[in-house]
């Protein structure tokens, strides 16, 4: 793609001005806080009917309420597959934009009911399972998916042998991080197998963001202050990558600060919340985990 005039410090309204969504249908998970507000404000704000898909439904009305426009609000819990099948099922008509922002980071050692890690149950298979539920209605006249990750993807790849610390020790940031790294890996497969349908996927890094995501850390940030964003700072890159006419037909790629991320070999070789690991574009690693996520949701 090319350079956009947007960085580090555009706003989501910022990217978003001039862009006209009406008639566009989009889903924003997490939207009842954080930057998944500020996300769905930019998009109800150029015109498009934004489904917030929440846990709290109460807090989800009362940030559609905030946002004003074409907001609605329904229940998801990316953790039960009967919540995730009961939203695709009643989902309805075409859909253009899914924004799959929800997530939880360096929580407590914990297992959902199947015996998933919970990170990497929340943050990657409940949004596969979403995504691939809603595909009938993606493919309906194309569509944009963004996966908001992290940097914190460079600090493991999926470990395919032990992805729920069956064996390992469980550390906080290492499941935090291989759960990242999946957001990234199923964008690059996404497009691949979609990409005919009219569907590309893509990456996002929003930045450092202080907000309910940060509830399981103790002490103060160890992040150098000039490298805080806001939250409508934070939901820019996201709202870029699913609106910007740059990005027609691009997937499979990693964008921070409005751009697209340069790929690393090392932790240390890009700037600090810059980069991209090799290992998460890596399209074989892409399609062994979509294989490994469609057995895990079949056998469930």
């Amino acid at each position: 793609m090319s350079k956009t005039q947007f960085g580090f410090s555009s706003t989501a309204a910022e990217v978003v001005e001039g862009i006209d969504l009406t008639g566009k249908r989009a889903i924003v998970t997490g939207a009842s806080s954080g930057i998944g507000v500020e996300t769905a404000r930019a998009l109800a704000g150029a015109g498009a009917e934004v489904t917030l898909a929440v846990r709290d439904v109460a807090a989800g009305e009362k940030t559609a309420q905030d946002i004003g426009g074409d907001a609605k609000v329904a229940h998801l819990d990316l953790t039960d597959l009967a919540s995730i099948a009961q939203f695709t099922q009643k989902w309805e008509g075409p859909l253009h934009i899914l924004i799959n922002n929800a997530g939880v980071m360096a929580t407590p050692e914990q297992y959902t009911e199947q015996g998933w890690e919970w990170q990497f149950a929340t943050n990657h298979l409940g949004h596969f399972a979403l995504a691939t539920g809603l595909h009938e209605a993606l493919a309906t006249e194309g569509a944009r998916i963004v996966a908001v990750t992290s940097t914190a993807h460079m600090q493991s790849p999926v470990i395919f042998d032990d992805v729920n610390f069956a064996f390992r020790r469980y550390d906080p940031w290492l499941a935090y991080g291989q759960s990242k790294t999946a957001n990234v890996l199923f964008t690059v497969e996404a497009t691949r197998r979609w990409a005919s349908d009219g569907i590309t996927a893509n990456a996002v890094m929003p930045g450092a963001i202080f907000t309910n995501l940060q509830r399981h850390l103790d002490g103060a940030s160890t992040v150098d202050p000039a490298l805080i964003k806001t939250a409508e700072q934070g939901a820019a890159t996201s709202v870029l990558v699913a609106t910007s006419p740059l990005l027609e037909g691009i997937g499979g790629r990693y964008f921070n600060d409005c751009h697209e991320a340069r790929t690393v070999d090392r932790r240390g070789e890009a700037p600090p919340m810059q980069g991209v690991a090799r290992y998460a574009l890596d399209p074989d690693a892409a399609e062994r985990l979509w294989t490994y996520s469609e057995t895990l949701l079949a056998k469930a």
